[in-house]
Formats: C-alpha cells, sequence, structure tokens
C-alpha cells in the first residue's frame, strides 16, 4: 500500500505540464490534461479544487479558460502538491505496545515506558527527512528533469497540442456567439 494517493501522482504530473519552455506557466484545462494523460477527468477536477484551494494554481478565465501555476514553478515544491492533495500524512502510527510485553504480567514497570518510544522516534526522524526532501524539489526542478529525458521538441508539442485544443474551444464559442447575435 503506497502512502500517498493517485492524486497525488496526477497532481504532480498535470503542474509539470503547466510549465512553460522557460519555467512560465502556462495554461490548461483540467479537461485537455486528463485527455492529454489519461487519467480521469473527473478526478483530475478534485484534485485540481484542491490544489487551487492551497493556491498553487488559479483558474483563468473565459472560453479559452482553465488552469495556470499560482506563483512560480520554482517556489512550488513538491511537499507543497503533497499537502494539498493529500494532507497531512503520518507515516507510522505508535500504538505503545511496549508496555504490553508478557513478561509484565499487567504490571508495566515505569523504565518500560519512560520517555519517546525509540521506535517512534526513528520513525518520526523517517517522517521528517521525507518531508524535507520532498520540499527541496521543486515543479521546476521535476520538469527541468523531465524535459532532459525527453526529445528537445516534446516540449513545444506539449504547447501546441494544447494551444490547439484552446484555439478550437474559443472558436466554437465564438461561432456560438455569431449564431446567437444572428438569431
Amino acid at each position: 500500500m503506497s502512502l500517498y494517493s493517485a492524486g497525488v501522482e496526477y497532481g504532480i504530473h498535470c503542474l509539470i505540464f503547466l510549465v512553460g519552455n522557460c519555467g512560465d506557466s502556462r495554461e490548461a484545462s483540467v479537461r485537455d490534461l486528463a485527455e492529454l494523460q489519461g487519467v480521469p477527468q473527473d478526478y483530475l477536477a478534485k484534485i485540481f479544487t484542491k490544489l487551487a484551494k492551497a493556491k498553487l494554481v488559479e483558474a483563468t478565465e473565459g472560453v479559452r479558460g482553465g488552469f495556470k501555476l499560482a506563483r512560480p514553478s520554482d517556489e512550488i515544491s513538491v511537499l507543497d502538491i503533497v499537502t494539498a492533495i493529500d494532507g497531512q500524512k503520518q507515516i507510522f502510527e505508535c500504538r505503545e505496545i511496549r508496555g504490553r510485553c508478557a513478561l509484565f504480567d499487567g504490571c508495566t514497570p515505569d523504565w518500560a515506558v519512560a520517555g519517546h518510544c525509540s521506535i517512534h522516534a526513528v520513525m518520526l526522524t523517517a517522517q521528517k527527512r521525507m518531508e524535507e526532501a520532498l520540499a527541496q524539489q521543486t515543479i521546476l526542478d521535476l520538469a527541468r528533469r523531465v524535459g532532459r529525458k525527453s526529445p528537445a521538441e516534446f516540449n513545444g508539442k506539449v504547447e501546441e497540442w494544447l494551444n490547439e485544443r484552446r484555439d478550437k474551444k474559443s472558436g466554437g464559442a465564438q461561432l456560438i456567439a455569431a449564431t446567437e447575435v444572428a438569431d
């Protein structure tokens, strides 16, 4: 079982696609991002609601509207995204079993439960280090990593694909508006 939901993965991938060629933000609709990546649109819409509430993305207005990054891509950490989507998660829940040893015969000595549970302390340290690692990586870092891995023309093709989708939407809306005016 994974610690973080599939929504975290979907959200991170989407935000990578909202990072433009120079690290700036580009716009895309939830529908287009869902189609681009082959993920469920309804689920992605819920994720974007959480990302917007956390002020990581903001809605853009108009027929061609969608979402764009609300802050510079180098100021949005992976931890910000994880927390926005899944909330604060603890990797371990201490159940204080150290005082239940059968040898204590129902009378736990003070030394057995004195101070913090050593296992819990190790897990808290691990949690802290994991969160520090997630906080050190930004969406720009990930976008650049993907950019180095993909062919040079890939980011341009993504930009072109998203623009074509937006142009189709605005062309359809203009046609509807023209039809309404003619009536």
